[in-house]
C-alpha cells in the first residue's frame, strides 16, 4: 500500500472509531503499557509483569526471585490468585543435567514482558522462550540453540498428579485445597516422558530427539475437571500459532484499553496512564467455563445461569477506585461480580472480604463490599438488593470485626454492637481473646472506622428498599466514629473498653509495627480522614474548615519525627510520603481531595498534580506502595483523567487537575463522557475557569449521570491558582447528603 492510501486508510479507521483497536497500530493504547513499572517498590511487594487477558482466568508470571537478579526457577501455567504463587511450572532444558536432585534455577537475558505476550532467553541453555495466553489456555514455544537433548520438566509445586496418555499430559495440582487442573499437548512427538522422583511433588520429564529445535506447548485449564481443561483448549487454540494467539490477545487487550482515549501531555506520562489502565484489568477473574464454575465456598461446581462467576478480589484495596473504574468501564461486568458476591454468601454463610478462588482469605478489617453494592446501585446496576442486604446484615451483625480472623462473633464483637467503639488495649496489656492476632492486633480504630461506613452502606441498602427500621438502625452506627474522636487533640483516638483515651498516645508511632494495635498499616494522621460517608460531619467534628484545613495542611508537612529508617521500621506499608501523608497506602488515596470539601479546590489541584508527578512514573520503582492488584493503579487513572470517586456509594465525582489535554471515556452505553483542560502542563496545573456541557460551571464537582449522559468537561488551565474558582453556594461536593 502506498503513503496516500496509508494515510487515508488510518484517517477511516479512526473516524469510525476503531483505530485504537488495530493490532497493528503503531500507537495502539497497548504499545504504550510497560509492565515493569513498579516490578521494583520502596519496601513492599511491587507489581508483577504479568502476561494475561484482560480479567482472565489464566494468567502467567515468570517465575522469578525478584526483578533485577537474572534467576528464574521456572514458567507457571497459571498464576491462580493475584500474588499468590504459581502452579504447575515449566522448566525446559538440554543436555545431561542431572534432575534428581529437584528444582534449579535459570539464569536469564533478553526479556520482554507484554500484556499479550512474553519471551525471554534461558542463557545455560541456551533456549529461546515465548509465550501467549487466551483466556483459559495458552501457548509457549521453546527454541533449542543446542543440539543436545532437549528436554522439558512440568513439575508441581505442591501435591498433585501428572498423566501421559494419548500423547498428551494431563492433571492437576493442589493449591490452598482446590485441584488446578490442566490438559497439554505438544506439536513433537517426545522420545520418552519419565517420572523424576522429587520430594512431596510431581514431576514428569519429557525428552525429544536432538534434532528437534523448537517445541510447542499448548494447554488449558480449569477448575472443573481435566476433561474441561481439554475442551476449554480445544475452543480457544486451534492450533499451534503462537503468533495468532499473541496477535489476539493484543486485540483484546486495545478493545479493553480503548475505552478510554487520552490525548496530549508526555509520552512518558501516557505510558504510565496505560499501564494503570492495564493494572485495573487484573481482577477480578471470570472462572466461568462452558456455563458451570468451581466455588471455593462450598466446594462444588455449579451452572451459572447464564451469570458469569468472578473471583480474586481484596476490598479492602479495590472498593476505592478500582470498582468504581469498573462501573464505568464495564458496568455488565460489573454486575456479574456483584452476582458473585451474592452466591458466594449464600454457598458460605458470609460476605466475603478477599474472595479468592479457593474462598475468603479474610484478610485486613472491615467488609466493604458493601461499599461495592451501594456504589453500584447508585450508578444504576442491577443486581438482586435483597438478597445483597440480607448478606451484609447478617455477616456485619454475626460475624466477627476481628482483623484476619474468619468466625462468629466473640465479645468483642458483642462489646462493639452495645457500645459503638471497638476497645483498645493499653500498652503492655495482655491480649485474652486468642482470636486476635499477635501482628495484626486489634486495630481498634481501624475497625471502628470501618464498621461506620459499612453500616452507612448498608443503611443505603435498606433505604432503597424501605426498610424504614433497618435504616434508622444502621444509620445511626454509621456515626460510631465520633466515639473515637478526641476534641481536644482532633485526632481518632483509641479508647479502652471503659470509654478512657489510651493515654500516653503517640499519634505516629504508638500501636507497634504499621500502627496495628490501633490503626491499620498507618497511624492515626492516615486515619484522621478515614470517614468517606460523612465528611461534612467530619468538617464539623474539627471545628469547621479552617481547623480542618489547617489540620490538613499539617498532615502534608508533619516530619518523621525519626530518621528514615527508624520510620520505616515501624511503618514498613507508609511509603511515598508527604510528611505524614501516605500516598503508598489505600486509606490515602482520597485525602488530597478533601480541600474541596472545604473550600480551597486549589490546594486539592495542587497536591494531586505534585503526588502524581512525584511518585507514579515510567520506571522500575514508579509506583511508591504496595499496588495490590489495580487499587492504586485505578487512583492514578481518575486522578490523570482529573477526578475521583472519593465516597464510594455517593455517585458523585470531585475535580482535581487533569493530566492530559482532552481524555474521551467511550462508554457501555454508546455515549462519549470528554474531559478538556486547555493549556494543561507540568507548570498549568490550576483551574481558572470550567464548563459543563458549554455552560458556566463553577463547582468542584460532577455526578455519575452527568458522565452517563455523555457530554464534555471543559476546563481552563493555569500557573497561578485562580482561589475563587469552585466556592461558591452549591460548589462543595456532597458528601451522605446527597442519598441520605
Amino acid at each position: 500500500m502506498n503513503k496516500s492510501k496509508c494515510f487515508w486508510m488510518r484517517v477511516f479507521l479512526f473516524a469510525c472509531g476503531v483505530f485504537a483497536l488495530d493490532a497493528q497500530s503503531e500507537n495502539a493504547p497497548v504499545d504504550y503499557v510497560n509492565t515493569r513499572i513498579g516490578n521494583i517498590s520502596h519496601l513492599l511487594v511491587p507489581t508483577f509483569p504479568t502476561t494475561h487477558q484482560p480479567n482472565s482466568m489464566l494468567r502467567m508470571i515468570p517465575g522469578h526471585h525478584d526483578f533485577v537478579t537474572d534467576r528464574m526457577r521456572g514458567l507457571p501455567l497459571n498464576v491462580p490468585s493475584h500474588r499468590r504463587g504459581d502452579v504447575l511450572l515449566l522448566m525446559p532444558y538440554c543436555g545431561n543435567l542431572d534432575v534428581s536432585k529437584g528444582a534449579f534455577d535459570y539464569r536469564y537475558d533478553h526479556e520482554i514482558s507484554k500484556p499479550y505476550f512474553y519471551s525471554v532467553f534461558l542463557d545455560d541453555y541456551e533456549i529461546e522462550t515465548r509465550f501467549a495466553p487466551m483466556k483459559k489456555s495458552a501457548i509457549y514455544s521453546f527454541a533449542f540453540e543446542k543440539e543436545d537433548n532437549p528436554q522439558i520438566i512440568l513439575r508441581t509445586n505442591a501435591k498433585g498428579d501428572l498423566i501421559w496418555a494419548n500423547k498428551a499430559l494431563s492433571g492437576y495440582e493442589i493449591y490452598n485445597g482446590i485441584k488446578h487442573y490442566f490438559y497439554l499437548e505438544f506439536d513433537q512427538d517426545p522420545l520418552s516422558v519419565s517420572s523424576l522422583d522429587w520430594e512431596k511433588i510431581c514431576a514428569k520429564s519429557i525428552s525429544f530427539d536432538s534434532s528437534v529445535k523448537e517445541i510447542k506447548v499448548r494447554y488449558g485449564i480449569s477448575y472443573i475437571s481435566v476433561e474441561q481443561a481439554r475442551k476449554n483448549l480445544k475452543e480457544e487454540i486451534a492450533d499451534f500459532d503462537l503468533d495468532r494467539v499473541a496477535g489476539q490477545a493484543k486485540q483484546e487487550w486495545n478493545k479493553a484499553l480503548s475505552k478510554i482515549v487520552i490525548d496530549g501531555g508526555p509520552e512518558d506520562q501516557k505510558t504510565v496512564f496505560y499501564t494503570s489502565l492495564y493494572r485495573a484489568h487484573e481482577r477480578m477473574i471470570n472462572i466461568s467455563e462452558d456455563g458451570k464454575y468451581f466455588s471455593g465456598y462450598d466446594g462444588k461446581v455449579h451452572e451459572d445461569g447464564g451469570v458469569d462467576f468472578w473471583v480474586d478480589d481484596w476490598v479492602w484495596d479495590t472498593y476505592l477506585a478500582l470498582h468504581p473504574l469498573q462501573v464505568l468501564l464495564n458496568p455488565k461486568a460489573q454486575e456479574q461480580k456483584l452476582s458473585s458476591y451474592i452466591r458466594m454468601y449464600e454457598q458460605s454463610g458470609w460476605m466475603p472480604t478477599f474472595p479468592c478462588v479457593f474462598g475468603d482469605a479474610h484478610c485486613m478489617n472491615g467488609n466493604h463490599v458493601a461499599g461495592v453494592f451501594v456504589d453500584a446501585l447508585h450508578k444504576g446496576l442491577q443486581f438482586d438488593v435483597e438478597k445483597a442486604f440480607e448478606g451484609m446484615r447478617h455477616t456485619v451483625m454475626n460475624e466477627s470485626m476481628i482483623p484476619w480472623y474468619l468466625g462468629p462473633k466473640t465479645e468483642l464483637d458483642d462489646f462493639y454492637h452495645e457500645h459503638g467503639w471497638f476497645p483498645a488495649l493499653h500498652p503492655g496489656e495482655k491480649e485474652v481473646f486468642p482470636m486476635v492476632g499477635p501482628f495484626e492486633q486489634r486495630q481498634a480504630v481501624a475497625v471502628t472506622t470501618a464498621a461506620s461506613y459499612d453500616d452507612w452502606c448498608i443503611a443505603q441498602l435498606a433505604k432503597y428498599l424501605k426498610k424504614e427500621t433497618e435504616y434508622d438502625f444502621f444509620n445511626k452506627r454509621s456515626y460510631n466514629y465520633r466515639k473515637v474522636f478526641n476534641k481536644e487533640t482532633n485526632f481518632f483516638h483509641p479508647k479502652d473498653k471503659d470509654g478512657n483515651f489510651i493515654e500516653p498516645f503517640d499519634y505516629i508511632f504508638s500501636g507497634g509495627i504499621g500502627s496495628r494495635a490501633y490503626y491499620d498499616e498507618n497511624n492515626a494522621w492516615t486515619y484522621n480522614w478515614d470517614v468517606h460517608h460523612h465528611i461534612q460531619d467530619l468538617i464539623d467534628l474539627f471545628g469547621g474548615e479552617e481547623p480542618f484545613t489547617e489540620k490538613l495542611d499539617q498532615l502534608f508537612v508533619e516530619s518523621m519525627k525519626r530518621s528514615k529508617w527508624q520510620y520505616y521500621a515501624v511503618h514498613p506499608d507508609a511509603t511515598g510520603n508527604v510528611g505524614q501523608f501516605v500516598m503508598g497506602n489505600e486509606p490515602s488515596f482520597h485525602i488530597p481531595y478533601l480541600y474541596n470539601y472545604a473550600g480551597q479546590p486549589w490546594k486539592t489541584q495542587k497536591r494531586i498534580r505534585m503526588l502524581m508527578e512525584s511518585w507514579f512514573r515510567n520506571d522500575l520503582m514508579g509506583i511508591c506502595g504496595d499496588e495490590d492488584g489495580g487499587g492504586m493503579s485505578a487512583f492514578y487513572v481518575f486522578s490523570a483523567l482529573g477526578f475521583y470517586p472519593v465516597s464510594p456509594g455517593v455517585p458523585v465525582y470531585t475535580i482535581g487537575s487533569p493530566l492530559f489535554e482532552r481524555s474521551e471515556i467511550r462508554l457501555a452505553n454508546g455515549k462519549v463522557f470528554t474531559v478538556i483542560a486547555h493549556g494543561a502542563s507540568w507548570e498549568n496545573k490550576y483551574i481558572q475557569s470550567a464548563k459543563l456541557n458549554g455552560v458556566e460551571y463553577d463547582k468542584t464537582w460532577f455526578t455519575h449521570e452527568n458522565i452517563m449522559e455523555g457530554g464534555t468537561l471543559e476546563l481552563l488551565m493555569g500557573n497561578r491558582p485562580n482561589k475563587g474558582w469552585g466556592i461558591g453556594e452549591g460548589a462543595t461536593p456532597p458528601s451522605s447528603e446527597f442519598v441520605d
